[in-house]
């Protein structure tokens, strides 16, 4: 006969405890998620510029001390704007995450945490140039929903947490899946409402079409190149550099979009007459060609920061004399759509002498996005922080000692007239050259009165004096050549320029900050 034995015990059912630090984390990356999806959702609607990371990103630019800003130029270079938006996602990205764990371990801290996010958000977004009446909702709905998915979220597990400790498998189970269902439904919602609504304003507030449409009229004189402006040289930097190559330096996070139907220029301050031109009002004052090169005050010695192109444009002391500025003035603070304001010599916009201009065309095409589409100042001479506003939208004339600049207050001139400079293009450090002939070249500038000579010196021996191309004007860099018997070995090149007044370029080093970099580059070329 046998005996059926049911084995039973009294024990209590064991259930794994979440790891509430890792999921609460999540929860925070979450909500912060949302927020950002639900802001730029309704930017979409009502504000196109309220998008809280760009718009913390900006304040961010502005507020980055003098030094940190050069370092990430140099660094990064024309990649410091994705470099530092990636740094302000990771930011944001640990401080969600630190939230979420602290509303479920000290509620309601983290819930007061990421609304003090998106409140820093508002402000940073209500307070940008160009904002508009509604731009404080976006945030302020995202931070709403942020804060109530979170407050969501960590009650869920810590309904969870509690029903684990409990060893009560069912209510811990449904605990579970209501947080995961929850989450993950989050998660996937807010990346696709978030990265859609995106893609949708940026597409929304494109003016590339309006770009593409774009009539000039015809120009009334053209810049002649003429004979021998290029030398034929591998490795040497064109007489005209594309628009694609051209460098980028400005405070801009993301390119404004300004439609030219809808461009304003405001003259104001100083003047007798207030003047309000459009688009259409500015190119038909005439358009006339400029061959100019521009400068950034960034560019180190022997640096690429420098670029020269074929310019379309209105002379800005026509525009300024419609206006009529006042006896006493000395000073245009020029303002961009972003906000970002340059403090320019008046009389560097006034001289007939030198050709500063609005320009909107660009080595034969409107100008590209990038570089200030569809107005933009070029001012022969000076560095870019305090002449070449793009996307320029206002004008103040004013004085020196009544109004200063974007960059004045973070350690650079008010004013900055770019030094002479000359630098190496070939050979290039680090790229070892044969034994023989071999062609030492490179660029050299002195804006405006225009280079007369450049001089290489090998391994520290006489000067030689370089052979030049043909220059367009004075207001372009010209190129230089020498023909060199290299010798095997490790060898100095040193280069200088002197210009048309007989001033030799300045030898002594200095850095970039306050009013540009100086000295003579001395490359280090290999001769196998």
């Amino acid at each position: 006969m046998t005996t059926d034995t049911a084995t039973r015990t009294d024990e209590p059912t064991t259930v794994r405890r979440p790891r509430g630090w890792f999921w609460a984390a999540l929860a925070g990356l979450i909500s912060a998620a949302a927020l950002l999806a639900v802001a730029e959702l309704f930017a979409v609607l009502v504000a196109r510029s309220a998008s809280p990371v760009l718009a913390v990103g900006s304040v961010i630019v502005d507020i980055v001390p003098r030094p940190l800003k050069e370092f990430a130029i140099t660094v990064f270079g024309e990649s410091d704007k994705i470099a530092l938006l990636a740094g302000v996602g990771l930011g944001a990205a640990v401080a969600a995450a630190v939230a979420g764990v602290l509303e479920y371990r000290f509620r309601p801290v983290g819930a007061i945490l990421l609304g003090v996010g998106g409140v820093l958000a508002t402000v940073a977004i209500v307070t940008r140039a160009g904002a508009t009446g509604l731009a404080w909702l976006p945030p302020v709905l995202g931070t709403i929903a942020g804060v109530a998915l979170l407050l969501i979220l960590s009650r869920r597990l810590r309904r969870w947490s509690t029903a684990a400790a409990a060893g009560d498998a069912q209510a811990a189970g449904v605990s579970r899946r209501g947080f995961f269902l929850l989450s993950g439904f989050s998660a996937a919602t807010a990346i696709v409402v978030g990265v859609g609504a995106r893609v949708v304003n940026a597409a929304t507030a494109s003016v590339a079409a309006a770009r593409d449409a774009l009539r000039l009229p015809a120009v009334r004189s053209t810049v002649t190149v003429p004979e021998g402006a290029s030398l034929d040289v591998p490795g040497l930097s064109p007489l005209i550099t594309p628009n694609a190559d051209f460098y980028r330096v400005d405070t801009a996070l993301t390119v404004p979009n300004v439609d030219p139907s809808t461009w304003r220029l405001t003259i104001d301050g100083m003047v007798d007459t207030p003047v309000e031109l459009s688009f259409d009002d500015l190119v038909n004052m005439g358009l006339d060609e400029y061959g100019v090169t521009l400068t950034c005050v960034s560019n180190e010695v022997g640096g690429g920061l420098v670029g020269n192109a074929i310019w379309q444009g209105v002379p800005i002391r026509d525009v300024l004399r419609l206006a009529s500025p006042q006896g006493d003035a000395d000073m245009v603070l020029s303002e961009s759509v972003d906000g970002f304001t340059a403090s320019t010599p008046l009389s560097s916009l006034t001289d007939d002498g030198l050709d500063a201009i609005f320009a909107v065309a660009m080595n034969g095409e409107p100008l590209p996005f990038e570089h200030g589409f569809p107005v933009r100042m070029v001012v022969p001479g000076l560095y870019g922080y305090v002449s070449a506003t793009k996307w320029v939208t206002k004008l103040t004339v004013t004085r020196f000692d009544q109004m200063e600049a974007y960059w004045t207050p973070r350690g650079y001139s008010a004013e900055a007239p770019i030094k002479m400079s000359s630098r190496v293009d070939t050979p290039k450090i680090g790229s070892p050259v044969p034994a023989g002939k071999v062609p030492i070249a490179g660029m050299a500038w002195a804006q405006p009165i225009g280079v007369k000579t450049v001089e290489v010196s090998i391994d520290n021996g006489e000067w030689q004096q370089a052979t030049l191309s043909t220059p367009i004007n004075d207001q372009s860099w010209v190129q230089w050549m020498l023909e060199w018997d290299a010798q095997p070995g490790t060898h100095y090149i040193s280069v200088r320029a002197t210009d048309k007044q007989g001033n030799v370029q300045i030898q002594e080093p200095a850095a970039i900050a306050p009013n540009g970099s100086s000295g003579w580059q001395r490359t280090l070329v290999t001769v196998s």
